[in-house]
């Protein structure tokens, strides 16, 4: 028996051996159905369709004569609202002419229903209204629309989609799911971060914000701050971690409120940018399990498992789903507009690469179930690729979803102010989509033209689209540039010359050298450079590169110099989990439990590094933990950040040159780039500070330098990592400086500077009083 499609619900394909005398259709009334149908079948209404142009019935089973009727019922009806044609743009729901206009793209769907949920019957998992979208009317081109006039208070709305369940075609359709606009601007369900939903569910019903023309955020005039890139010091947080723990002392711990509380505390370290761990809605429950080891449960705490990348996430926000999620837009709001006022621009790290509804097994959430297709990047039987590692990639270079990425990109920018965007394993977004051909992208064929899905492309689509849209062309844009597919771009992702990266690079060869590896002294070098290896070829700066040593992936600063093998045993994954490569030293004892000496070793070697990410042309760290307020890594680093920012060498546009840079080694002017050479030192002319002497010595063995004679000068110790606290960092109002300073005398006097193994120094020019 062979159906075709039925109006707005879904009646398709070949149901095997179905009795016609049995058979219900779920659209149409007895009183409308030819007689000849009837007598077939057993029609039975259903209460969301109103309207059905034409049912074709080929009946072939039992030797039931093929049957065909047009039935044309009347318009949609309902109580509460007002329904009208509607628009096609914009997409999502968008309040305008006194209501409220959806509208979706599924190019593969054969009808689409509205469903209308108030809150209150979403956690009973009801839907309060169903406005079934009639092909001829709610529909153009790919695009269902409809708009509705009436009161949208406490009222959430998602969408069942109807169409073909076929996965070896890449069709996942499957109208008793009722799914998420990808548009939605905020996603309701639970409201408490990591509580069950009703019955112990971990996935309940989830339903978009209805916006209102009422809905306003005061921004006080805000705008974006728009700093060169080269002055951007950034620090990655994680929006719950950063004050969740209660030692925070905030009144909303763990939410966007709570990070304004602290906000001062990152401008007093001297930071000026902070890039937000994904803040896009996630289900945190989405690996719920019990923990054996520490007898709780397991949650996706990272939340780089995006649900809908316009939604904020509401369980971050201390108002949850309050105001059907308004408040908690308007709380990450406060928190950027808050963030702008003391000088701090505000990244997001967006994961367009792949979403939450994982492969084939995975659950019909949103993308899927509104056009698997489009949204997802398939092969030619309809299995899912998997360049992210996480069972699905997002189908980047298809049409739509190219556009669907800007828009959202724009949406951050223009309604959320944001300031800029870090890609999470970027490279998939240079990548072939699914529907890859010259024709498809570019309206003709191009010669030779044999690309297949998820080819790299040398000008994608993509990124192209955002390189020159008119809004994302004047923030921040930087690529994690790799994927789990193997596709490793640092240095040559397409950049349009205002992408940077993440130098993944750089962080694997300052660990090497700080922690004392023969063999890269020279690509150390290159790292204080501002990688020119890397980014000069191509017409790119110093500013490109965005220099980190450690960032969530792997090993925090304190596991850096602490363990020489990951010990990831406490979350109950048996040591799975976690970057297995962290180029790490444990400074001679593995684990927290060492002696007096190791652990002094092991400050001095986080004061090494961040001081060279300090003294690098482009810098980005992260360093969430501030024991109190008189904590010698903080101090350091918070003197450190303030001297790199008075440094006008530090934070140079263009690559530093001879005229500004000398390479020295343990003599003047004499470098050792060998393979066994440990010791890197340069000087740098600076207009602010007339010259500065930077060392570093990742040797076991103490070295005594010469340092550059310059007459009528002399040097000034500044920095010393092998000092105890608070002689490492000597500014003028430090007491005691003089005598502190009195140790060095005997040495510079004789243009000498005695270095500690595993230490690194930074000397100050000043005029010679004595001369």
């Amino acid at each position: 028996m062979d159906f075709t499609q039925c109006a707005s619900c879904f009646l398709y394909s070949t149901p095997p051996k179905l009795n016609p005398q049995s058979f219900q259709c779920p659209i149409l009334s007895k009183k409308r159905v030819s007689m000849e149908v009837k007598k077939a079948f057993n029609f039975e209404m259903c209460p969301s369709v109103s309207r059905l142009n034409k049912l074709i019935v080929n009946a072939r089973d039992g030797g039931v004569a093929e049957a065909e009727t047009a039935v044309v019922l009347g318009k949609p009806k309902s109580t509460r609202f007002q329904i009208s044609k509607g628009y096609a743009t914009p997409f999502g729901a968008t309040a305008r002419d006194g209501g409220v206009n959806f509208a979706i793209y599924s190019g593969n769907a054969t009808s689409a229903t509205l469903c209308l949920i108030s809150l209150s019957d979403l956690q009973d998992n009801q839907v309060t209204e169903y406005i079934s979208l009639d092909p001829l009317l709610n529909k153009t081109g790919d695009v269902w629309h409809v708009f509705l006039k009436g009161d949208f208070r406490d009222m959430l709305y998602g969408y069942k989609i109807h169409g073909m369940f076929s996965p070896e075609d890449g069709h996942y359709y499957d109208s008793s799911r009722i799914l998420l606009d990808p548009y939605a601007k905020a996603v309701i369900s639970r409201g408490e971060f990591g509580a069950l939903g009703p019955d112990g569910n971990c996935w309940p019903q989830m339903a978009g914000m209805i916006p209102s023309s009422n809905d306003e955020f005061d921004w006080e005039g805000d705008l974006t701050l728009k700093y060169p890139q080269e002055d951007l010091i950034i620090y990655e947080m994680h929006v719950r971690g950063f004050t969740r723990h209660e030692s925070s002392g905030t009144e909303f711990p763990g939410t966007y409120l709570g990070v304004v509380e602290k906000l001062d505390h990152l401008k007093e370290l001297g930071v000026n940018c902070i890039e937000l761990m994904p803040c896009h809605e996630f289900n945190e429950l989405e690996y719920f399990s019990y923990n054996s080891v520490l007898g709780d449960y397991k949650v996706n705490f990272w939340g780089y498992s995006t649900i809908n990348y316009f939604s904020p996430m509401i369980r971050y926000s201390s108002a949850g789903i309050r105001n059907c999620g308004r408040d908690g837009v308007n709380e990450i709001k406060f928190l950027i507009k808050e963030a702008h006022k003391r000088g701090i621009e505000v990244l997001m790290d967006v994961v367009f690469n792949h979403t939450a509804e994982g492969n084939e097994k995975g659950p019909n959430i949103s993308f899927r179930g509104v056009d698997n297709s489009v949204y997802y990047m398939l092969a030619p039987k309809g299995e899912y690729y998997n360049y992210s590692g996480c069972g699905n990639t997002f189908n980047c270079n298809h049409p739509f979803v190219r556009q669907f990425i800007v828009d959202c990109l724009r949406y951050w920018v223009t309604e959320m102010h944001v300031d800029g965007f870090r890609f999470d394993l970027a490279s998939i977004m240079t990548r072939g989509s699914s529907l890859w051909d010259s024709v498809n992208v570019y309206g003709a064929r191009i010669e030779g033209d044999l690309l297949t899905t998820g080819t790299p492309l040398s000008s994608p689509p993509l990124i192209d689209l955002i390189s020159n849209d008119s809004i994302l062309c004047g923030v921040k844009l930087i690529a994690e540039a790799w994927d789990t597919g193997g596709l490793y771009q640092i240095g040559v992702f397409p950049h349009w010359g205002i992408w940077s990266e993440w130098n993944g690079k750089y962080r694997d060869t300052v660990r090497q050298f700080i922690k004392g590896t023969d063999g890269f002294s020279g690509a150390f070098a290159e790292c204080l450079c501002g990688s020119p290896n890397l980014y000069q070829g191509g017409g790119r700066k110093p500013w490109n590169s965005i220099n980190f040593v450690c960032v969530h992936d792997g090993f925090t600063l304190a596991d850096l110099v602490t363990y020489n093998d990951k010990h990831n045993l406490a979350n109950g994954e048996d040591n799975n989990d976690g970057e297995n490569h962290n180029n790490s030293w444990n400074c001679g004892q593995e684990g927290e439990f060492a002696s007096i000496l190791v652990k002094k070793l092991r400050k001095r070697q986080m004061r090494n590094f961040f001081l060279c990410l300090m003294v690098s042309q482009i810098n980005y760290f992260r360093w969430d933990k501030k024991e109190d307020s008189s904590s010698d890594l903080f101090r350091f680093c918070r003197l450190m950040t303030k001297f790199r920012q008075e440094c006008e060498s530090l934070g140079l546009h263009d690559f530093p040159t001879s005229e500004r840079l000398q390479w020295h080694g343990h003599a003047p002017g004499v470098p050792d780039w060998s393979a066994s050479s440990r010791f890197v030192a340069l000087t740098l002319k600076d207009s602010v500070k007339g010259e500065i002497y930077i060392a570093f010595n990742s040797s076991h063995l103490p070295v005594t330098i010469t340092l550059p004679e310059r007459p009528g000068y002399s040097w000034e110790p500044l920095v010393d990592t092998s000092k105890p606290t608070p002689y490492d960092f000597l500014p003028p109002d430090i007491p005691g400086r003089d005598i502190a300073l009195q140790q060095y005398t005997q040495f510079l006097d004789a243009n000498l500077y005695p270095m500690l193994s595993y230490s690194s120094i930074i000397l100050v020019r000043i005029p010679d009083e004595s001369a």
